[in-house]
């Protein structure tokens, strides 16, 4: 998220339902880091929680948080997407973008701290390995997702998509 973030900002908020430039967007590399910042933030919060209040019950909650904050962005983008004053819709869609941000970092480390707890000393490490190489691919698949939605005109597919890969 953290790399679409900013090109989605500018994307869906810069340009006007005719294609015309929006005078009013706001500045994408303003908010760039917010996303990055606060998903590593939290990240320490996920593992806590998982120790607190068990991990399956913390990754099963913020699910459904992450669930409703991308069905929640969605439907920012495709309001401000038609609306002669897209920028009206910036601040929600920024608060919504961020608690998904807050979810996803809460939501890594959950995962990461249910590992060694999960399975037995030998096989954590390489466990632990291969959730990071699996979740590195986050990094290319979900701005490559919104680079294709952009370009056919709905970057909200993008969000739904994430949400029924959440469901699943």
């Amino acid at each position: 998220f953290s790399a679409a973030f900013p090109k989605l900002i500018q994307d869906v908020f810069g340009t006007l339902p005719d294609g015309s430039l929006n005078p009013n967007a706001p500045n994408p590399l303003a908010y760039a880091w917010l996303g990055p910042l606060v998903g590593s933030l939290v990240r320490p919060i996920g593992g806590w929680l998982s120790d607190k209040l068990g991990g399956a019950r913390v990754t099963q909650w913020d699910t459904v948080l992450m669930i409703g904050s991308a069905l929640g962005a969605a439907a920012l983008i495709k309001s401000a997407s038609a609306a002669a004053a897209p920028e009206q819709y910036f601040l929600p869609f920024l608060l919504v973008f961020l608690v998904l941000f807050v979810a996803t970092g809460i939501g890594n480390g959950s995962t990461f701290r249910m590992i060694p707890v999960i399975f037995e000393p030998a096989k954590a490490g390489p466990v632990l390995g291969w959730t990071s190489a699996v979740g590195a691919y986050g990094s290319f698949i979900i701005p490559k997702v919104f680079g294709d939605q952009i370009q056919a005109g709905h970057p909200e597919y993008a969000l739904y998509g994430f949400v029924a890969f959440y469901v699943s």
